[in-house]
């Protein structure tokens, strides 16, 4: 089975770098950072945000934007903004497959955008909202894709099952 890839573009935020670092770790996506980072990787906001968690995380950096698509240049991708002409949920997901997600205070550039109009979704909103919390927004898009794919590779055994009380 294919891979779940999340793409941070110039992340500004290490508390949502951190969160989204437990997000991949416990469902088995693969984070990709590119640069630059609004923070150092060693940030203890980050580290705090994703401690237990970043020991299991498979994490790749990038110089720029450029520098991912010459590793990956077959990579299938989709990006979620507020400017999508589509909701995230009426998109088939391949594996492998690349979600794309821009920096907190400015999203994906815009010729991106323009120039991948058709791989855009958006998670939808109140119109007077500006946008959703960007952790948030990679766990929402993380688990339509596991839930397309039947969460593959995911226990369904939780706490609330008693099966984990001592």
């Amino acid at each position: 089975m294919g891979k779940i890839n999340i793409v941070l573009w110039e992340p500004e935020i290490p508390q949502n770098t951190g969160n989204i670092a437990r997000t991949c770790a416990v469902t088995g996506a693969s984070l990709h950072l590119i640069e630059p980072l609004g923070f150092k990787i060693d940030d203890a906001k980050l580290k705090r945000a994703g401690l237990d968690y970043w020991h299991s995380l498979d994490i790749t950096y990038y110089k720029n934007a450029e520098d991912f698509f010459e590793k990956n240049p077959e990579a299938v991708f989709y990006c979620f903004t507020t400017k999508a002409p589509r909701s995230y949920s009426d998109v088939s997901y391949p594996l492998p497959v690349y979600l794309f997600f821009g920096k907190e205070t400015k999203g994906l550039p815009e010729d991106f955008l323009r120039d991948n109009y058709e791989k855009c979704v958006r998670l939808p909103m109140k119109s007077d909202q500006r946008s959703l919390n960007l952790s948030n927004t990679v766990a929402v898009a993380v688990y339509e894709v596991l839930r397309q794919h039947n969460f593959p590779d995911l226990s369904d055994k939780g706490y609330l099952t008693g099966e984990n009380e001592g």
